[in-house]
């Protein structure tokens, strides 16, 4: 990118895609438009009316920075610091996991559930979201269903301090409690509604094989569940168990080749539904104790 040219927002755009596409990026037009938008200070769709204009010297400079550094691998959600997920903006670092489309699954299925159960016990239900990272389950969750309270855990402190600001600017922080636990371990003696989780589910060998720009910057521990994958998911049920109420349930987002295997790591007393994604794939386990 030569410095002695007139570089428009459009010819920034168009040389910085196909740069980004040589480096391997799978959209690296919306990468282009991410990263421009956040040195410009703008929305995206701001850039649209802008192609013909010229940004100063400082915006380029940072633009500059931003797409090397996405040329050598860092994710866009960890250079602009934010990404959306269930059209809500959350606040991401090095220390949480990055937000899938794959886990808005997770609220829906969640949220379909809670408006049953409510109709069934008339009182404000109890959630617990299991895994935290950046708060967007739990924070998605009670920002759609006001009738519930909610504890967000996280081994992480890191990762509960940006999960707790997320609850902040989504006003929702008076009814999310966050706290640091080994999954269950430290949480309130009560029993949920409902426990929802992303836990880590990828095993080791499966680790070894993620894309660099996932393995060499995104949390190890929020991504590798055991040597099978299914370890910490495991202990995670067995743990809810004693937790759930009589009508509660266990949501849990995995891998499919994962729910496929579920009979290796989920007793037999568990019932369970899977809700696949949108690629048809299954994605979320739905489980309770049968009756």
């Amino acid at each position: 990118m030569s410095t002695t040219e007139t570089w428009t927002v459009g010819k920034l755009l168009t040389w910085t895609t196909d740069f980004l596409k040589q480096h391997g990026s799978d959209s690296p037009r919306l990468d282009a438009e991410v990263l421009l938008a956040h040195a410009r200070d703008c929305q995206r769709i701001e850039l649209y009316t802008a192609f013909e204009e010229e940004p100063d010297d400082n915006i380029k400079a940072e633009f500059r920075e931003l797409v090397k550094r996405r040329s050598a691998g860092t994710p866009v959600a960890y250079l602009v610091k934010h990404k959306e997920f269930y059209s809500l903006d959350f606040e991401v670092t090095e220390d949480t996991l990055i937000p899938r489309p794959e886990t808005e699954h997770l609220v829906l299925r969640a949220l379909d559930i809670a408006a049953d159960v409510y109709k069934q016990v008339e009182r404000p239900l109890r959630v617990a979201d299991i895994g935290t990272g950046s708060g967007c389950i739990a924070i998605a969750f009670a920002k759609q269903f006001a009738a519930a309270e909610l504890v967000a855990v996280d081994a992480s402190e890191a990762a509960l301090e940006v999960a707790h600001r997320n609850a902040i600017v989504h006003e929702v922080d008076s009814r999310v409690d966050f706290l640091k636990s080994d999954l269950l371990e430290s949480l309130p003696d009560a029993t949920f509604d409902l426990i929802l989780s992303n836990p880590p589910y990828v095993s080791q060998a499966e680790y070894a094989q993620l894309p660099a720009t996932v393995r060499e910057f995104e949390p190890t521990a929020a991504l590798v569940g055991g040597p099978e994958g299914y370890e910490l998911i495991a202990r995670l049920i067995g743990q809810a168990q004693p937790r759930l109420a009589a009508h509660g349930k266990l949501l849990i987002e995995m891998s499919p080749m994962l729910i496929e295997r579920q009979s290796e790591f989920v007793p037999e007393q568990w019932t369970a539904e899977v809700v696949k994604d949108l690629a048809g794939k299954p994605r979320i386990l739905v489980l309770s104790v049968a009756s």
